[in-house]
């Protein structure tokens, strides 16, 4: 019988090929893990996964102070040539920040409510200068800080459970992660009409809107995933391929008109105003259903969080506690500058 002849193994690379390996054995966690937030390098992609399945992966502080740095790490890395992000447990992308816990802070003085919107807002600029290609699978709810982390990417793949809202005003704050940026981009007014009102988009609207961009059915997002982590050291466009050709054969709501479509001119009008006051007389006098709705809105954030998600008796106390009460002096105060404090990206 004849010796079998054994090759010889390749010879490593010495410290260089060790290092992959020891990353890639640190970030082979599983999903299921009690992480709440899941680092894994799968062929040519770094993989996010965040898991807070129960908080509807809603951005802990810890979360964003682990995710900055691997973002870095990877745009770094010459073996990584995509960052993929999602959400655990099938209902949510990331419903937002972690509010109460900023609240509970900022009621006894603790400086976590600053450095929270710190970090964040730096995780923010870190997706939109990303240099190697970013896809978000914003499946499920996609709110608040999930948008953050999401639309400033190169792509946003949204699905027919996606749901989008930016509801920070109905917490008493600004439209924040970005949203001054990329909202008023979006065609006619859209943007300031969702900024305003945190109205709600749904499924194939998210795309329509300008939010995503590309639509994908939901139970097709891990064949999508498979394909671009095969993708051997692809390009921006290799990667728009895999993500076009899913696109074009996902045929859920096609038909189906924008749902903003029938408002369209009346928000292009009324959210037009050069003024918060101009907008309210507008919407007033519109009087329409549609316009009504949107007046449901107002300020301050502890008070917003308290009334919409602690006691939940949606009846906010704002100070001041009307329009007609915020004067220039008031709001030019809260974009004053910081000094040493001054966020640097």
């Amino acid at each position: 019988m004849a010796a079998r002849v054994l090759s010889p193994l390749p010879r490593l690379k010495p410290f260089n090929r060790l290092q992959v390996i020891l990353q890639h054995l640190k970030m082979s966690k599983h999903t299921n893990s009690t992480d709440e937030v899941v680092f894994e390098k799968k062929g040519s992609a770094g993989i996010i996964t965040l898991n807070r399945p129960k908080a509807l992966n809603a951005l802990s502080f810890s979360m964003i102070q682990q995710i900055h740095p691997q973002i870095k790490t990877w745009e770094q890395d010459p073996e990584t040539f995509l960052i993929i992000i999602k959400g655990s447990g099938g209902k949510a992308f990331c419903a937002g920040g972690d509010i109460k816990a900023i609240r509970d802070a900022g009621k006894v003085g603790d400086k976590l409510t600053q450095d929270f919107f710190r970090r964040e807002y730096i995780l923010n600029n870190a997706v939109g200068t990303c240099k190697k290609p970013y896809v978000a699978l914003i499946d499920g709810i996609t709110m608040g800080g999930g948008v953050g982390v999401s639309v400033h990417g190169h792509f946003r793949v949204a699905t027919e459970k996606t749901v989008f809202s930016m509801p920070e005003t109905a917490i008493g704050l600004f439209p924040d992660v970005g949203g001054g940026y990329f909202l008023p981009r979006l065609s006619g007014k859209i943007g300031y009409c969702l900024a305003l009102t945190g109205f709600r988009l749904k499924g194939r609207d998210v795309l329509k809107a300008g939010i995503a961009t590309h639509f994908v059915e939901s139970e097709k997002l891990p064949a999508l995933e498979k394909d671009l982590i095969a993708l051997k050291s692809p390009s921006k466009e290799n990667i728009a391929d895999i993500l076009n050709f899913y696109h074009t054969k996902c045929k859920i709501d096609q038909e189906k008109d924008f749902v903003l479509d029938e408002h369209i001119e009346k928000i292009n009008s009324i959210f037009s105003a050069n003024s918060m006051e101009e907008i309210v007389t507008k919407l007033k006098q519109d009087g329409s259903p549609f316009a009504t709705k949107q007046l449901e809105r107002g300020h301050d954030f502890f008070e917003g969080v308290r009334a919409v998600l602690i006691d939940k008796d949606q009846c906010p106390k704002w100070k001041p506690a009307t329009l007609e009460e915020v004067s220039d002096e008031f709001v030019d105060n809260c974009f004053k500058p910081l000094g040493n404090n001054d966020l640097k990206l």
